[in-house]
């Protein structure tokens, strides 16, 4: 079963969504901020990030691109989410590193697409 980490500082969204991955095969663990993700990322075995733009502590950019920075984590797919879906966001999250981008309220079909394109067949 893949093991998703969800970087997410709203308990009411990463109750849901952690809630609907799982019901969908998936393991996942939680971290509340940008800093206890980037730790959970270099100490966990991910195959995929689901990181929150907008974290306290370490935003989600500056999480992604610590994550990228480190041998052991590179290569692990990201996806940006963020309500905060304005011109240019999409192309900011993947120069930080991250592989693809979504919007919230996330859409479950729309984001298990983006995760299976992501993750070995």
């Amino acid at each position: 079963m893949p093991k998703i980490l969800l970087v997410e500082d709203n308990e009411m969204n990463r109750d849901m969504l952690s809630r609907r991955l799982q019901r969908k095969g998936f393991e996942v663990e939680m971290a509340v901020d940008g800093k206890q993700g980037v730790e959970m990322a270099l100490t966990g075995k991910y195959d995929l990030i689901l990181m929150d733009m907008s974290l306290p502590e370490i935003d989600g950019w500056e999480a992604t691109r610590r994550v990228r920075e480190a041998d052991q984590t590179r290569a692990i797919p990201i996806i940006a989410l963020t309500a905060h879906a304005m011109s240019g966001d999409r192309e900011k999250a993947m120069a930080a590193g991250c592989n693809d981008y979504d919007t919230k309220p996330v859409e479950l079909e729309r984001l298990l697409a983006k995760i299976a394109a992501l993750l070995p067949q």
